[in-house]
C-alpha cells in the first residue's frame, strides 16, 4: 500500500537552483514585490514560490568553466558588480592549437573565444550569492530535495503538468523502509518550471510524454574539470586559454581550457563531444594527458589538485528546443537548449531565460490562466528577445563538425559570414550514442589492467579525482542508476561495444566483472557526481538516472 503523502500547495514551483531556476524565482519575487505596491493587494506573494533543490546546499552541484556574459546577470541585478562574487574580469585570452610536443598560437583569437568585458567565475559561489538574494524576498528553498516523479494534470482539455512527487527518504537498497523513513511529499502548483541543467530527469520525462522534440535530437559533450593552485607567477590573473588539438584526433569535437584566477588558481578542463566513433575512447584519460602538454605543465609543476568535477552540456542549439510551454510548465535554461556551443556559454541565456519565464508566470498568475495557450507567451518573448538573436546565428554551428574537425572550421566559416546559415540549413543531426563503430568481437572482456593510472602528482586516476568531487551518498540507499535490460551488458555489449560504460563514465561508477555466469556489469552508485553521460552516451539507451535520495552527490566548492 502507498504511504500516505503530506501535500503542499504553491503558485509557482521551480525545479533546480542553478542560474535560471533562481533567476526565475528572483525576477517573479521582484514583479510580485512590484504589483503589491502598486496595487496594495496581497493576492500574490513571494512566500508562494517554492524553489526544489537536490544537492545538500545551494550550489553544491553547480559546476562550469566558467567564463561568463554579464549581460543576462547585469539585467536581473543591476549593481552586480558591489556584491557579487566575480573571481576576475578577462585580462587576456589566446588560442591554441596542440601537437604533442608543442603549441601554435592563433594570430587573431576567434571572435566566439574573445572575451574582453567577461568574468571568470566560480558558478558555485556565484548560484550561492543568487540564492541569498532569492531568500531575502522570501521564497522558499527546499535543498536535499530531488524531484522524483511530475504530477500531470489530467483536467478535461489540458495536456500537461501539476507539480511534481519528491523521492521517499530513508529507503534501503532493497526498496524497504528504514527507522528514518519519511514519504515524498506531492508538490502541486499552478506552474511548474523545470531548470534542471543538461538531460534532467524530469525534463527528459516530460519531453518523451509530451512529445516535445525538437526538430533534432539533443547532443552533449561532456566537461571534465580540475581546479589548481599553482605557484605564483604561472599565469596571469584574468588570462583565458583555449586549445583545439592533441590529445583529441581530429574526427573528435572538443578542446581544452586554462583561466588564471585569483590567488595563483587556476581552472582547467576539456569538453568533449558524446558523438565519437570508438566506444572505448576515454575523455577522462584524454583530459589527464592534455595536462602532461608542456603548455599546461608548466604552468602546473608543484602545484596542488583542489577540487575535480564532470559535468554534461547540451550542444544541440536552437533546432534541438523542445517545445518549452505546456498546460502549467514551463522549460528554461540548459533544459532548454539555451547553451551557445560556439562561445562556449550558457549562464547569460540561462538567467535571460529565467527571467522571460517569470514575466510570463506574472502575467499568467494576474490574469488566472496557466492553460498552455497563456504560458506560449513564453515561446514568444524567447523569440523577440537577445536569446534568439545570438543563438540563430549559431543554429548550425555544432552539427557542421559532425564530419571532423577540418570539415567544421570551414563549415563554420560559412556559418559566420551567412549569419548561421552555412550550406545547409536546417543541418540535421543524429543522437551522438548511434555514432559508436562495432567492435564485433566475442565474449570475452576488454583487458582492464592497462588503463590509464596516472603518476598521482600531475595526472589522477579517476577514483581519485572523485575524491576530490566531495561526492557522498549513503550507500544503503536503492541504486539510482537503473538498467533497465542488464543482460544486454553481459552479453550483446561486450560482443558490439566493449561496455562503453567503463570508459565514458569519468567517475568509474561502471565495471564490468566475471563470475560463474560469466560477466555482468557492477555499479558503483555512490561514485556518482550527477554528469548525466551515462543516460546519454550508452548504446543500447537502457541506463535510466534518476535522482538518488536529496542531499547526495558532489560537492563543488569553489568550481
Amino acid at each position: 500500500m502507498p504511504p500516505e503523502r503530506e501535500q503542499l500547495e504553491a503558485d509557482v514551483l521551480i525545479i533546480g537552483a542553478g542560474p535560471a531556476g533562481l533567476a526565475c524565482a528572483l525576477h517573479l519575487a521582484n514583479l510580485i514585490e512590484q504589483h503589491t505596491q502598486a496595487s496594495k493587494s496581497p493576492a500574490l506573494s513571494a512566500e508562494n514560490i517554492y524553489v526544489l533543490e537536490k544537492a545538500r546546499e545551494i550550489g553544491a552541484h553547480q559546476l562550469s568553466g566558467a567564463i561568463m556574459d554579464a549581460r543576462g546577470l547585469r539585467e536581473l541585478v543591476p549593481d552586480f558588480e558591489k556584491t557579487a562574487p566575480l573571481d576576475t574580469p578577462v585580462t587576456g585570452d589566446a588560442a591554441y592549437y596542440f601537437t604533442e610536443n608543442d603549441s601554435w598560437k592563433l594570430p587573431i583569437t576567434p571572435p566566439p573565444l574573445q572575451n574582453h568585458g567577461n568574468y571568470v567565475v566560480s558558478l558555485n559561489k556565484l548560484v550561492k550569492w543568487l540564492g541569498g538574494l532569492v531568500e531575502k524576498k522570501g521564497v522558499n528553498l527546499f535543498t536535499q530535495f530531488a524531484g522524483r516523479n511530475l504530477l500531470y494534470d489530467k483536467a478535461a482539455g489540458r495536456n500537461g503538468i501539476a507539480g511534481v512527487l519528491t523521492e521517499d527518504k530513508g529507503v534501503d537498497k532493497n526498496g524497504k523502509p528504514k527507522d528514518n523513513f519519511t514519504p515524498g511529499y506531492e508538490l502541486r502548483a499552478k506552474v511548474t518550471v523545470l531548470a534542471e541543467g543538461p538531460r534532467g530527469s524530469l525534463t527528459k520525462e516530460l519531453v518523451n510524454n509530451l512529445k516535445l522534440d525538437g526538430l533534432n535530437p539533443q547532443v552533449y559533450g561532456i566537461g571534465i574539470k580540475e581546479l589548481w593552485d599553482v605557484q605564483p607567477g604561472r599565469i596571469d590573473t584574468g588570462y583565458v586559454a583555449h586549445t583545439l588539438g592533441w590529445p583529441l584526433s581530429s574526427d573528435l569535437y572538443g578542446g581544452g581550457w586554462v583561466y588564471g584566477l585569483r590567488d595563483n588558481r587556476v581552472s582547467l578542463g576539456m569538453v568533449v563531444a558524446l558523438e565519437y566513433h570508438d566506444p572505448l575512447f576515454d575523455p577522462h584519460e584524454a583530459f589527464q594527458k592534455f595536462k602532461t602538454h608542456p603548455f599546461v605543465k608548466k604552468i602546473l609543476e608543484g602545484g596542488k589538485l583542489v577540487r575535480y568535477g564532470a559535468k554534461t552540456v547540451p550542444y544541440g542549439g536552437w533546432y534541438s528546443m523542445p517545445r518549452s510551454y505546456m498546460d502549467g510548465g514551463l522549460i528554461i535554461g540548459d533544459s532548454a537548449s539555451l547553451l551557445n556551443s560556439q562561445r562556449l556559454k550558457g549562464i547569460h541565456t540561462a538567467i535571460k531565460s529565467g527571467m522571460l519565464a517569470a514575466e510570463t508566470i506574472y502575467e499568467a498568475l494576474c490574469s488566472g490562466d496557466t492553460s498552455e495557450k497563456a504560458l506560449s507567451a513564453y515561446k514568444t518573448k524567447l523569440e523577440n528577445s537577445w536569446i534568439k538573436k545570438e543563438l540563430w546565428e549559431v543554429r548550425n554551428f555544432h552539427q557542421a563538425f559532425h564530419g571532423g574537425l577540418w570539415t567544421g572550421l570551414a563549415k563554420s566559416g560559412i556559418q559566420f559570414i551567412t549569419g548561421g546559415r552555412g550550406l545547409v540549413d536546417p543541418m540535421h543531426s543524429e543522437a551522438g550514442y548511434k555514432e559508436y563503430e562495432k567492435l564485433n568481437r566475442d565474449r570475452t572482456l576488454v583487458d582492464q589492467s592497462t588503463r590509464f593510472r596516472g603518476d598521482g602528482k600531475l595526472t589522477f586516476d579517476r577514483l581519485t579525482d572523485v575524491y576530490h568531487s566531495g561526492t557522498r551518498h549513503d550507500e544503503d540507499q536503492p541504486c539510482h542508476l537503473i538498467v533497465l535490460e542488464p543482460n544486454i551488458c553481459g552479453d550483446r555489449c561486450v560482443r558490439e561495444y566493449g561496455n562503453p560504460c567503463q570508459y565514458f563514465c569519468p567517475a568509474a561508477v561502471y565495471e564490468m566483472v566475471t563470475d560463474k555466469d560469466g560477466p555482468k556489469l557492477k555499479i558503483s552508485a555512490a561514485n556518482c557526481v550527477h554528469c548525466k553521460t551515462c543516460d546519454i552516451a550508452d548504446p543500447y539507451q537502457i541506463i535510466n538516472w534518476v535522482p538518488p535520495e536529496g542531499g547526495g552527490g558532489p560537492n563543488y566548492e569553489g568550481m
